[in-house]
């Protein structure tokens, strides 16, 4: 596995790479995003950027969602992936916000994970992009990017992929780490076809030397 320094030094490449690497979910507040969070997963960002505006222009507030009747919910967001679920964990999620947080959006992480459809990943983000608080949370690219470069472990989960993370890289860099790591998982070291012919960091990717041996 890659050192605490070593990390840390392809983390500072990936910096250079994606200066201005941040959430590319659309809000305008912290409830939107927990939204946009809570319909983002296995869905693409651009998924969920279409179908939000008309869902915040006809419930832009928990007390709106909350009433909002599920088919008309649905019908909303029926373009993103798994729409039936999460049309009723948005929902009921508002509701919660209403009944336990005066419809405000809580900041600690175990109060964001005891709403629906909230779990550790979307809490992370909520965290981080809404309230400034260091957090760092494990998507597919940033789990894909940590197991190729051995920043950790390869059958590492993903609980455990964050707390090496965590463990490697100062607190107050979390949250960009978090968003510059997508970035460089979703425009250079993709899934199925990653840029290792021109990575800054094939030098110390034993994948990517891998990759590029058999071609």
């Amino acid at each position: 596995m890659l050192s605490k320094e070593k990390t840390m030094e392809a983390i500072e490449i990936m910096y250079d790479m994606f200066p201005d690497a941040a959430c590319e979910l659309t809000h305008k507040s912290p409830f939107q995003l927990l939204i946009a969070v809570i319909l983002s997963a296995q869905a693409t960002d651009i998924s969920v950027n279409k179908a939000t505006p008309a869902l915040f222009a006809a419930y832009p507030t928990p007390e709106t969602l909350a009433a909002a009747p599920v088919e008309d919910i649905i019908q909303k967001i029926k373009t993103i992936g798994l729409y039936r679920n999460k049309a009723k964990n948005i929902k009921a999620c508002a509701a919660q916000l209403l009944e336990r947080y005066n419809g405000e959006v809580p900041k600690t992480r175990e109060e964001l994970t005891s709403l629906p459809g909230v779990g550790r990943k979307t809490a992370n983000v909520v965290m981080g992009d809404a309230f400034g608080e260091p957090a760092i949370a494990v998507d597919t690219h940033v789990e894909r990017v940590s197991k190729r470069l051995r920043i950790c472990k390869l059958d590492a989960s993903v609980m455990e992929v964050e707390q090496t993370l965590m463990r490697k890289i100062p607190k107050e860099l979390w949250v960009k780490t978090h968003h510059t790591m997508i970035f460089f998982g979703r425009y250079h070291c993709l899934a199925r076809n990653p840029k290792c012919d021109i990575c800054p960091l094939l030098s110390m990717c034993q994948e990517g030397k891998t990759r590029m041996s058999g071609k």
